[in-house]
């Protein structure tokens, strides 16, 4: 049996019924690690023998008769921008290659307190700042549908560690899409919480107003149980959100008559692949069958959503990456004769080039004479565009669009950086309102998957599951998984 291409309730069962253990479960995922990892190229970093001591305690706890919960014993991977105390946490970065946290994020502390079971950390853009990490500052990840192509980003290595059997959930992190599109690039359940529902502290920033943790699973259920684990109030996180978080596998119901779904116009224009645009409405007509009451909507200030999100992040990223200056932690030139040139020359040598362009764009927008022209004016729009999202949440459930407006592209296919910025054109309105969004696999195009972008009001993510929980029960074009080349 391939341990590693089950789901995280079918393996709790088994679990459960002692039909197999968590280190026989954790060997196996760890040795499709090594028969793969060559191609792929997910992790920056491998716990081997972390993981499989963890995974003998929870064996012994279960053999003790310790109540435990769904995810424990289910081997995870975090991507890189997460605290792990021990365990280097790069940023996939020149700059902090060598940074070992002496404290856990908040969210790797409840999954261990869930008994989940780390097998490493995954690849990314460097500091989150890219849509296909290609952007790391030490390799890039290939796609497990085709290796010639991005698994998308900035989250890409956490998505086709997934897809490609590697980890049996993991985690990222979304400030512009990069949950949602390397989700649906990759064919797996991607999911953007709404901001504040999943704690912050012990994410490495890129932009704090934008960035939310979140998970990549194997199907809608899985990513229900994640979400319990993983959501709620944490003080050490001034922005978390002290609410009332429900049991999200409630929502799991296989009915969704007369619930209200709206099309958004602005997500189907120029740009959009029209084979993707047919898969989609292909999942449109199967919510019609559903009993959804599905109708066209729009949202007026999408247009302005890319300008102000490259206004916004950069100016955040410019002032939370001033703290790598060589001093504290991670790289420091050593050919600097005084203290700025060391400041200089530690961050020319530590930061790639979308880094340094973003935190040149960012100060700039933030300089005198310019932050009321630019700065000021997108923070302006950015409130337009979730009063958009508000009018619209005042008639339907939720919204449906594209995740991305194309399928995965080759490496090097986008040099331009604005061709790549519009990757994430169908996400980053999500981020700049702050609500959130669930990428579903639905279909295929040219043998790469489809993303299928459900958006809700905050604290909606239970009627996002519910809708696409009802799409995934109905339709085997939410079921896809990859063949790897070469590989049995």
């Amino acid at each position: 049996m391939e341990l590693f291409s089950l789901t995280i309730h079918e393996l709790q069962g088994l679990l459960v019924k002692k039909e197999i253990s968590a280190e026989e479960l954790t060997k196996q995922v760890l040795e499709r690690i090594e028969q793969v990892e060559d191609k792929i190229k997910a992790f920056v970093t491998i716990t081997k023998e972390e993981a499989l001591k963890a995974a003998r305690e929870i064996d012994q706890k279960r053999i003790n008769g310790v109540s435990l919960g769904p995810l424990a014993g289910i081997p995870m991977a975090l991507k890189d921008n997460m605290c792990t105390e021990g365990i280097k946490t790069t940023c996939s970065s020149k700059i902090l290659y060598n940074f070992i946290p002496p404290y856990n994020a908040s969210v790797y502390e409840k999954l261990l307190g869930a008994g989940s079971v780390l097998l490493g950390k995954t690849n990314m853009d460097e500091f989150a700042m890219g849509s296909s990490t290609e952007n790391s500052g030490f390799f890039a990840t290939r796609n497990p549908w085709d290796l010639n192509c991005v698994p998308g980003g900035s989250s890409g290595g956490s998505a086709a560690a997934v897809a490609a059997g590697e980890a049996i959930f993991a985690l990222g992190s979304d400030t512009g899409g990069s949950i949602r599109q390397p989700a649906a690039y990759c064919g797996v359940i991607g999911l953007k919480p709404t901001y504040g529902a999943v704690s912050r502290y012990g994410l490495i920033a890129y932009a704090s107003s934008l960035d939310q943790i979140g998970p990549f699973t194997k199907d809608v259920t899985d990513c229900a149980l994640v979400m319990n684990t993983i959501t709620g109030h944490d003080p050490f996180d001034s922005t978390s959100a002290n609410a009332d978080y429900p049991d999200y596998t409630s929502f799991l119901v296989n009915d969704i008559k007369g619930m209200r779904v709206g099309i958004p116009q602005e997500y189907f224009g120029e740009g959009i692949d029209p084979e993707v645009e047919n898969k989609i409405k292909e999942a449109i007509k199967k919510l019609e069958e559903l009993g959804a009451i599905v109708e066209e909507c729009s949202l007026p200030h999408t247009q302005y959503a890319m300008p102000t999100y490259y206004l916004i992040a950069p100016a955040e990223c410019s002032s939370n990456l001033a703290r790598y200056d060589g001093v504290r932690y991670g790289l420091r030139a050593e050919d600097a004769d005084d203290v700025l040139s060391m400041f200089s020359r530690t961050r020319n040598q530590g930061f790639g080039v979308e880094v340094k362009r973003r935190i040149m764009l960012g100060t700039y927008a933030l300089s005198s004479g310019y932050y009321d022209a630019y700065y000021l004016k997108a923070l302006k729009v950015r409130n337009l565009i979730k009063q958009d999202f508000d009018q619209a949440f005042e008639k339907f459930h939720c919204l449906l669009t594209p995740t991305t407006p194309s399928v995965a592209f080759e490496f090097g296919s986008k040099s331009d950086p604005l061709a790549m910025y519009k990757q994430d054109v169908c996400t980053i309105p999500v981020n700049l309102a702050g609500i959130p969004a669930l990428s579903l696999p639905y279909g295929l195009v040219n043998n790469k998957p489809v993303g299928l972008q459900l958006i809700g009001k905050a604290f909606a993510e239970g009627t996002l599951l519910r809708i696409g929980y009802a799409l995934e029960q109905n339709s085997q074009e939410t079921r896809i998984t990859p063949i790897l080349e070469g590989v049995k």
